[in-house]
């Protein structure tokens, strides 16, 4: 396993790991800063398992920690992020004053197909990118901002109160931004 993590990791990215470890030391908690800066230095900005393998052998953690770790915290990702997150809250008080519309209505314009519902989950748990890797479009359980429902969060900025033409208004700054 060490090997084949090694080999898939650059030297460069192996490097910067073996910094964020040695500067996080043995403390509690060290674990999950050692993810987290590790998840922030990606370019799409997520943890591939050839990057939790080698953290696990580099700081004689078993795998299986490693991984439930990144894998309980939903601040982890384990698949590749957009260069942009949106992300609808799925609270009740949302869910009750159309979050569901809103998510609906979002995928639509961005291309994304929709999810299998046969599970009778509905989209509770939705983590999708564009193909172009400009968006990622995800759900949380619950923002803790129910004042403000339906509430949507556009790159890590909180949109309260918002609707259809919101999120319209949020994507067309996004790409002008691009140009």
């Amino acid at each position: 396993m060490h090997e084949m993590a090694k080999e898939l990791l650059d030297a460069g990215e192996r490097a910067f790991i073996d910094q964020v470890i040695a500067s996080k030391g043995e403390r509690p908690g060290a674990l999950l800063g050692m993810l987290e800066a590790v998840q922030e230095h990606h370019p799409h900005k997520y943890l591939p398992m050839e990057t939790l393998e080698y953290i696990a052998v580099k700081t004689q953690t078993p795998l299986s920690r490693v991984y439930s770790v990144a894998t309980f915290y939903a601040l982890f990702n384990l698949q590749p992020q957009g260069d942009n997150t949106i992300c609808i809250c799925r609270g009740t008080a949302c869910h009750t004053r159309g979050s569901r519309n809103l998510l609906e209505s979002l995928r639509l314009e961005l291309g994304l197909a929709p999810q299998d519902e046969s599970d009778g989950g509905g989209a509770d748990k939705i983590l999708q990118t564009t193909p172009d890797q400009k968006f990622t479009v995800r759900t949380v359980a619950c923002f803790g901002q129910c004042a403000l429902a339906p509430v949507v969060e556009v790159n890590h900025h909180i949109c309260g109160h918002a609707n259809e033409r919101t999120l319209q208004r949020e994507i067309q700054t996004i790409e002008r931004g691009s140009e």
